[in-house]
């Protein structure tokens, strides 16, 4: 059975998932049918990924059409985007996830960035990115209803400092149950895992591969030909060894499976060390670059 971490809300978390960013709407289908096929049992989504609806028929073709997996057993996350931080956004942005997703609940919801944009309409492709300020503590009373309605299990944040995170946690009625945010060995940040560990927030690894940066690296290239498994397979094995949870993402069916296949091997304690070694504080995901907001640095 794959292995998975109870999150503070008491519901369990799959330590390998699908990730459906960057997923072309004309595959992504395709590719959550292939990986639930394969035997992930947690899809991670987001409303501005813009292919909900298509991964919403996936899961309406596995869990009704063929029904041969069952919806309660497939741990779905998705994410408030910017744009629908405003107290009176948050939950129709919700509404619209789970009809174009085609669901009831939803086993995590999270706030996407610490960083809110001016609400000009529903539609997100029709949407900016003007920077405007509102409380996260006005948002997170919003996401904690949600729980309090049924329409979601678990609520938690996504590309949350220490500092944010304290914010959080000082008035939180729902603790965050989840922090999602880039993690791989060349961006490994310790101190953040020690601050989440203490509080009992689990940490989901985006960008596992570097947004494929990593896939030919020599040096995890040479640990992976001692195991005789891929460089993704590494790369999320370190992971899930470091107790996060971890979204590898692809379009091609064979190479979904492929990166779901890493519970039959563990890294020795030898090569985790030459592998955390590899550090450099390297994100490829910073909005420093995309929006003008240094919020790493």
């Amino acid at each position: 059975m794959e292995p998975s971490y109870k999150l503070s809300s008491g519901h369990k978390i799959p330590l390998v998932g699908f990730g459906t960013w960057k997923a072309e709407t004309t595959l992504v289908g395709k590719a959550v049918e292939a990986a639930l096929d394969a035997g992930y049992r947690h899809i991670d989504c987001a409303a501005v990924y813009l292919n909900e609806k298509e991964v919403g028929e996936a899961f309406t073709k596995k869990f009704t059409t063929e029904a041969t997996v069952k919806r309660e057993d497939v741990f779905i996350t998705s994410k408030l985007w910017n744009t629908f931080h405003k107290k009176e956004h948050v939950r129709p942005a919700l509404e619209r996830t789970l009809s174009d997703l085609g669901l009831k609940y939803l086993d995590l919801y999270l706030i996407h960035w610490p960083v809110a944009f001016e609400y000009s309409s529903d539609d997100i492709k029709t949407s900016g990115s003007t920077q405007e300020f509102v409380s996260i503590r006005e948002t997170w009373e919003e996401m904690e209803k949600l729980v309090d309605a049924g329409l979601v299990k678990s609520i938690g944040l996504s590309n949350f400092n220490v500092q944010g995170l304290m914010e959080v946690l000082s008035y939180a009625r729902i603790k965050p149950a989840a922090n999602q945010v880039e993690l791989h060995p060349f961006l490994s940040q310790p101190e953040l895992k020690k601050f989440c560990d203490k509080n009992h927030i689990h940490l989901t690894a985006y960008s596992p591969l570097g947004n494929g940066a990593f896939v030919n690296n020599e040096e995890v290239g040479a640990i992976a030909k001692k195991y005789n498994k891929t460089i993704p397979n590494i790369l999320c094995k370190w992971a899930t060894q470091k107790n996060f949870s971890v979204i590898p993402k692809s379009s091609t069916p064979s190479r979904v499976a492929e990166n779901f296949d890493i519970f039959n091997f563990s890294i020795d304690d030898a090569d985790m060390l030459i592998l955390d070694t590899l550090e450099k504080n390297l994100r490829t995901c910073d909005p420093a670059k995309f929006w003008g907001v240094p919020l790493f640095n």
